[in-house]
């Protein structure tokens, strides 16, 4: 190992102590045969990707009676992170459009499996490139290292092949950085991946401006972003005999430079201007956030609710921003995603690894989706705007839909001086209350990757006196439907954090923690999806609004909702230095927490 790379695997190994976070992101399934309905042949195919050439470990699916007379078109897939062409859920994929007709392509991503290449974080102008020299293949344009030629895809025109893409995670950015960079892709269905990496590991949800992201650095998220940089680092142990193209830069073994230097800022915990300016730049190009504006692919977008790694909230920024520019776009929140469900997937839930496209409503959004965009038939329904799983639902149609998103409306909550969570403003009491934050974590959300892995996870807390929360009255009558995210604004008093907020160093800025629990009857508290809202105040001084995670949660009647605003939380970095905070409410100037409900009133 080169003695380089070794500080920065110490860093990950030591904060990863005690915690199973070094598995790759591979959903197992049970080998399929091929029969009769396709073949499969494996082909090389070497691409410049960047300022480097490297092969492509590929499989091609060929559907039976498929021919150069007998056109179709083609699925291009691809892995999630730490996976390959061979991993359950990229080979079920392949092998499910292969036995619908499709013409499958299944190749393992830039630095994973036996493709080289270092790993470049789905950047378009390597990996889509990469990507687009795949479509090349499909074309007939250009053929495989053994001199083999694709000519029974269906095209659009003279080098122009009808294909679409379909994956998930990493596997759902390339396809944003593909269409970006090539415009003969037909259709993307990207699954559980992400807007802007510089949110997803180091997120910022205070006073939003482009796409998820705050004008400032986050908290980072150093146990999910410690757990793929370790699954980064182990591919050479799990492939011995890797491609040397797949050589790392500035002290890393398998990562390009820029993020093995991104990955040694965020660990450091600090923030100086110019490096950080820098780190965001890079970490925004790498992802759709910078380059949607390139993409005009219908794209049908698939996000997990139990998702602490890439929120809701991500796969909203991005339906805003195709649907702002024209480009065709439909979302689905489903209930799995990285923190839970993605191995095994609920009763009725689309399973990567199984393939059961028309047992699921996912599945079958899918095939419409491909059968409009890839098969030209006109007629065929693609579905509504926006639909969401709802877990409260136990028979029948788990699904709820709308011509619109957001769906429902908004209700507004009041933060009182007294704890409480008042309807009213003239109800919100006059009164201060304070929390501050210790040198080590007082409250726990997750232990990142222990949903995914179906590992056991102390519940959710908040020490006392490192918190505060305010309390509504039960909920009557109907239940209240929360679908969306929540949002609230907000002034605090720290005149510790106010001394120093305005030096060269982001760090210095304020960390708190927003999130909201579902209180039951018997007082039982549960957080939802553990999900949680790190926001780097931006300047202490004056109000602002931080957009929590979005949900789909009922609140029975009976049960409360409790809002949290906390000094820390175990998966994220936090303050530098104790900053007390007070948090003041009267009737004229209060906290305001705004709901996206579909139903209910909170009272």
């Amino acid at each position: 190992m080169p003695r380089a790379s070794r500080p920065l695997l110490r860093t990950s190994l030591a904060l990863l102590a005690g915690t199973a976070l070094a598995a790759p992101l591979v959903l197992t399934g049970p080998p399929a045969a091929a029969g009769d309905a396709y073949t499969v042949t494996a082909l090389k195919v070497t691409v410049r990707a960047g300022d480097r050439s490297c092969t492509l470990d590929t499989d091609v699916y060929r559907p039976s009676g498929v021919d150069a007379g007998h056109p179709a078109p083609a699925v291009l897939t691809t892995n999630g992170f730490g996976g390959s062409k061979a991993d359950g859920s990229t080979d079920a994929l392949a092998k499910a459009f292969a036995a619908r007709g499709y013409v499958a392509l299944a190749y393992s991503g830039l630095g994973f499996g036996k493709t080289g290449c270092p790993i470049s974080l789905d950047d378009p102008r390597i990996d889509g490139r990469a990507a687009s020299q795949l479509v090349d293949l499909l074309a007939g344009s250009r053929t495989a290292d053994n001199g083999t030629r694709l000519d029974y895809v269906a095209m659009d025109g003279r080098g122009d092949p009808r294909v679409g893409m379909i994956g998930g995670s990493y596997g759902g950015a390339i396809q944003l950085a593909t269409a970006a960079v090539d415009h003969r892709v037909d259709a993307l269905v990207p699954l559980i991946t992400w807007n802007d990496l510089s949110y997803s590991l180091d997120p910022n949800n205070a006073d939003r401006r482009q796409g998820v992201g705050g004008p400032v650095p986050g908290a980072y998220k150093w146990q999910w972003t410690n757990g793929f940089f370790l699954i980064g680092e182990a591919q050479g142990l799990l492939h011995p005999r890797i491609d040397p193209s797949r050589t790392g830069g500035a002290g890393c073994l398998h990562f390009v430079a820029r993020a093995c230097e991104t990955k040694r800022l965020l660990d450091s915990g600090k923030y100086p201007a110019a490096r950080t300016e820098a780190m965001l730049r890079y970490a925004r190009s790498v992802s759709p956030v910078s380059y949607l504006k390139s993409v005009t692919a219908p794209t049908l977008l698939v996000q997990g609710q139990a998702d602490t790694l890439f929120t809701l909230n991500e796969a909203a920024a991005t339906y805003r921003a195709l649907t702002a520019q024209g480009t065709p776009a439909k979302m689905i929140w489903q209930y799995w995603g990285h923190s839970g469900g993605i191995k095994n997937p609920p009763e009725g839930e689309l399973s990567l690894a199984k393939g059961n496209l028309e047992d699921s409503y996912v599945g079958r959004r899918i095939l419409a989706w491909f059968d409009r965009y890839l098969r030209h038939r006109t007629h065929t329904g693609t579905g509504p705007a926006f639909a969401y799983y709802r877990d409260w639902v136990t028979g029948g149609n788990t699904y709820a839909t709308s011509a619109t998103f957001p769906a429902g409306g908004s209700r507004r909550l009041y933060l009182s001086g007294d704890g409480k969570l008042v309807g009213n403003r003239a109800e919100v009491v006059r009164g201060s209350r304070e929390y501050r934050n210790l040198r080590i974590a007082t409250s726990h959300s997750e232990s990142s990757l222990a949903g995914m892995l179906g590992l056991p996870d102390p519940a959710p807390f908040d020490a006392r006196g490192t918190h505060l929360d305010w309390t509504s009255g039960p909920v009557t009558g109907r239940p209240v439907d929360v679908v969306g995210a929540p949002r609230v604004t907000l002034k605090v008093v720290s005149p510790r954090t106010e001394r120093v907020q305005h030096s060269a160093d982001a760090a210095d800025k304020l960390v708190l923690f927003a999130k909201l629990y579902d209180v039951a009857p018997d007082g039982k508290q549960t957080l939802v999806h553990r999900l949680v809202a790190p926001a780097r105040v931006p300047d202490a001084t004056r109000r602002f609004t931080v957009e929590l995670p979005g949900i789909v949660h009922r609140y029975e009647p009976g049960h409360w909702l409790r809002f949290t605003l906390a000094a820390s939380d175990s998966a994220y970095a936090g303050n530098r230095g104790v900053k007390p905070v007070t948090v003041t409410s009267a009737p004229e100037d209060t906290g305001v927490l705004e709901l996206p409900v579909t139903q209910g009133v909170v009272r």
